[in-house]
């Protein structure tokens, strides 16, 4: 066991294993030529965060992450001026199944999963994480969807969800996520974080999260951070 004693890792994915802004972006451009893709992604992704704070707040009812994604894509296509028929908004809220990976992450997991339990744990569902890891060919061994607890991060459900899934305690699970938010509420539950660098993230515009000292581990990916964990 290395020396912190972690044994799982887990993983945010939209952002720190895919680059969410390019395949929402092309996936824009080819269902909804006349607007600015980059700017329609970037839109709909600000209003990811708030309308899941909404439900851990009790304000809406949960429900899975692809209709609260449609909810969201309603108001930005009303912002953009367009109208989006049921096939595009199906197509387009889809995918978010078939975003890519980053050039490290495909290599960087299957090498952190020689020496830890790798998984997924994101407010994505099952079904889209399954999706999104066979379009990527992430190894993952377990996949976290919000559906099991029926919880979005930053709720503790989530985190200590997969750490009792797992039968391991908290501070046995490091979190790995490029949002320090997504960080500092894993290691306010018992987590080990590890903090990876995706300034590309938001395709150009500055990223506003570069991290935190209190971070177990800091790495530029996840190559990295394998090397860093002696993987």
């Amino acid at each position: 066991m290395n020396s912190l004693g972690v044994k799982v890792l887990a993983f945010d994915t939209f952002g720190t294993v895919t680059d969410w802004l390019t395949g929402i972006s092309g996936a824009v451009a080819h269902t909804v030529p006349d607007v600015d893709a980059a700017d329609f992604a970037r839109e709909w992704r600000r209003r990811y965060s708030p309308i899941l704070a909404r439900v851990e707040a009790g304000d809406l009812p949960w429900r899975r992450l692809d209709d609260l994604q449609t909810d969201t894509l309603h108001e930005v296509a009303a912002a953009f001026d367009v109208t989006l028929d049921a096939d595009q908004r199906r197509a387009l809220v889809r995918a978010w199944r078939a975003i890519p990976g980053w050039p490290d992450a495909a290599d960087g997991i299957r090498r952190l999963k020689r020496d830890f339990v790798v998984c997924a744990l994101s407010n994505g569902t099952v079904a889209l994480l399954t999706d999104m890891a066979r379009h990527n060919d992430f190894a993952w061994d377990v996949i976290g969807g919000s559906d099991l607890w029926r919880h979005y991060k930053p709720a503790r459900e989530t985190y200590c969800g997969l750490a009792e899934l797992l039968e391991v305690e908290p501070n046995e699970v490091m979190m790995v996520a490029t949002h320090q938010a997504d960080l500092d509420a894993a290691r306010s539950f018992g987590l080990r974080t590890a903090f990876i660098e995706r300034p590309d993230e938001w395709g150009g515009e500055p990223k506003d999260d570069s991290g935190s000292p209190d971070n177990d581990f800091h790495a530029p990916d996840l190559l990295d951070l394998a090397r860093q964990l002696g993987c």
